[in-house]
């Protein structure tokens, strides 16, 4: 039986919702708007957005130049008197009001999401659940968090595409709730449609956010310099951070950088493989396109042989396809593991990646295929990738020392200790590591041997909410953490004696291992 696109989140009417919510983001040809100045304004120059589903065209982008920019900076900076006016009492409010009106619009952001950035029906409601979840909470105890502490005045969020809603919306509800004022670029790899009605609606609640769409190389300069700008909070990788970090040093404000490492799972002494097989699927969700991806696995050598076996198993079990299809309009939409990359452009690097590495000597033990079933015959697959997997990946392979951002893992084989240590520290600082062994204590020891920020024994960490702090070691992270009563204090000043805890380059203020 051939399959179809569910009725259910067939984008014309998905459309049609969207102009039904929000109609203001529109201008009367039908063109998406940037949000600056208070009202929805500036078409720009229209960019044709492809979905990376089925490389149809699903809308514009409205692409500003930077003297526009500069002047949806100068209006947020003028609405941060009028805010600072404001009691916490009122911006509460506000906030609840707008979280309250995202919750009717949660199933139509979740399938937005969808067609935006490839997530499965699961994980485009998982995004913006934990938004909604992760403010609530912020909303539900910052009177404490807060205590006398005051805001910045203007803060600009420059993110990826993964988590537009638990990332950028997140971030971007919670400074307003401490007196800020948020401006906030849409990422041109996906989620401007999605982010444009969220933003929408945190406006009709009067709060003071600012939404551009542009290329970075355009806006960088006045999101990242400005003099108007206070604090900057930005999710990409390590080039374009390392790019703003150098940047920042000669302007003094605050910041969050959060960069990529490459995230390691060592594995040493270790019999309890249907828990791994378990975290292996889990850790496969949205295709590795998270900067939390577990993508290098170093092994004791003698343990190769199971390793693969629960490999093979685990990842040979997951369902890649199209996640809009069913056999029947009635049907629930499918339960896949994930769907296309980002866009072709990725897809085609991770092509490249792969390539090198068995040009330079790395042996492949798993390459997935696609299931015809799972598609539309003859549609675009030009997004879509099935999981791959190399062992004894060489050094002089780009590979190495990267993290891809999707559906390939590299596995590196030790016979000691100090081996284990040194393969799972390549990268100078990482987010998250593990360590699984039947020896707990071991694990714990080792893991404080490990630069990364958070270290799993036995399991999986991750980003984390609400109370959860989050930041990073070496370079995959510069400036303040955040995550639970941080990413308040990131965003506010307190006395001088209270310093912002965070990874700064002269190494001070780190925190013990979270």
């Amino acid at each position: 039986m051939s399959k179809i696109i569910s009725p259910q989140v067939e984008f014309s009417h998905l459309l049609h919702q969207v102009k039904q919510v929000t109609p203001e983001i529109f201008d009367q040809d039908g063109n998406y708007l940037n949000l600056l100045e208070g009202h929805w304004q500036e078409p720009g120059t229209p960019r044709d957005f492809i979905s990376p589903i089925d490389g149809s065209v699903i809308g514009r982008l409205p692409m500003l130049n930077r003297p526009v920019a500069q002047r949806a900076i100068q209006g947020a900076r003028r609405e941060t008197a009028a805010w600072g006016r404001i009691d916490l009492d009122e911006r509460k409010r506000r906030v609840q009001d707008c979280l309250d009106q995202l919750r009717t619009n949660v199933e139509l952001i979740g399938k937005l999401l969808m067609w935006e950035i490839g997530k499965t029906y699961k994980l485009g409601f998982t995004d913006i659940d934990r938004c909604i979840d992760g403010v609530q909470w912020y909303v539900d105890n910052i009177e404490e968090m807060l205590g006398r502490r005051e805001p910045l005045g203007v803060v600009s969020n420059i993110a990826s595409w993964n988590y537009p809603m638990s990332v950028l919306l997140h971030a971007v509800l919670v400074q307003v709730l401490c007196g800020n004022v948020a401006v906030a670029k849409t990422p041109t790899d996906g989620g401007f449609i999605s982010l444009s009605l969220a933003f929408a609606i945190a406006r009709r609640c009067g709060l003071p956010v600012t939404l551009v769409s542009g290329s970075g190389g355009e806006l960088s300069d006045n999101l990242v310099k400005d003099q108007a700008i206070d604090c900057l909070s930005f999710v990409g990788g390590r080039y374009n951070g390392r790019n703003i970090a150098d940047a920042l040093t000669s302007v003094h404000k605050r910041y969050m950088l959060e960069m990529e490492g490459v995230n390691t799972y060592g594995i040493w002494n270790y019999s309890d493989w249907d828990s791994f097989g378990a975290q292996l699927k889990k850790g496969y969700d949205y295709g590795k396109q998270r900067c939390t991806a577990y993508v290098r696995f170093v092994v004791e050598r003698r343990s190769f042989p199971k390793f693969l076996e629960t490999y093979w198993e685990a990842i040979s079990s997951l369902k890649i396809g199209n996640p809009t299809l069913v056999d029947k309009p009635e049907d629930p939409l499918p339960d896949l593991a994930f769907g296309p990359v980002i866009n072709s452009r990725q897809a085609h690097d991770l092509d490249r990646l792969y390539a090198d590495a068995l040009k330079t000597g790395a042996i492949p033990f798993y390459e997935g295929k696609l299931d015809d079933s799972l598609f539309l015959p003859g549609q675009d697959r030009s997004a879509y990738r099935a999981p791959r997997a190399l062992v004894n990946l060489p050094r002089q392979s780009e590979l190495y020392f990267k993290e891809p951002f999707g559906p390939i893992d590299s596995v590196v084989l030790v016979d000691r200790v100090e081996e284990l240590v040194g393969e799972m520290n390549i990268s100078n600082g990482a987010l998250v590591a593990a360590v699984a062994s039947d020896d707990v204590k071991w694990a714990q020891r080792t893991a404080r041997e490990i630069r990364a920020f958070k270290v799993g024994i036995n399991k999986l960490r991750s980003r984390g909410d609400r109370d959860e702090v989050f930041g990073g070691l070496g370079e995959s992270w510069k400036g303040a953490f955040v995550g639970g009563k941080l990413l308040v204090e990131a965003v506010t000043q307190g006395a001088p004696s209270e310093p912002v805890l965070g990874n700064y380059e002269d190494a001070t203020l780190l925190p013990e291992k979270i």
